[in-house]
């Protein structure tokens, strides 16, 4: 037996990921200069560095013109368009841009 539910009305932080905001750091919000300054292997934590192995430096361009971001289903890819998330329990992913504006709405 199924049982329907609906998604508790929770308040996030989010930027949508642009060409300008990939190209200057200091365009990003707190919480996620934050992120990207963690271990490289933390959950949550922003990759910028090119390939794995590769040495990180704050200056380093994302990966393939997005952002890598280490979950809990692995290393996602937040591209140009889609929008990076801070969750309710501090948690970093991304999510297509479809499925946010279906989401979510701006809170005034």
């Amino acid at each position: 037996m199924t049982t329907k539910f609906r998604k508790k009305p929770v308040e996030i932080e989010a930027v949508q990921v642009t060409e300008t905001m990939l190209a200057n750091r200091d365009t990003w919000p707190v919480w996620l200069r934050a992120a990207a300054r963690k271990c490289q292997t933390e959950l949550g934590s922003v990759r910028v560095c090119c390939v794995e192995g590769m040495v990180c430096d704050e200056d380093t361009r994302p990966w393939g013109g997005g952002l890598l971001i280490n979950t809990l289903e692995g290393v996602m890819r937040a591209n140009p368009g889609a929008w990076v998330i801070q969750g309710v329990e501090g948690e970093i992913y991304p999510c297509k841009n479809s499925i946010f504006e279906a989401t979510y709405e701006a809170v005034a």
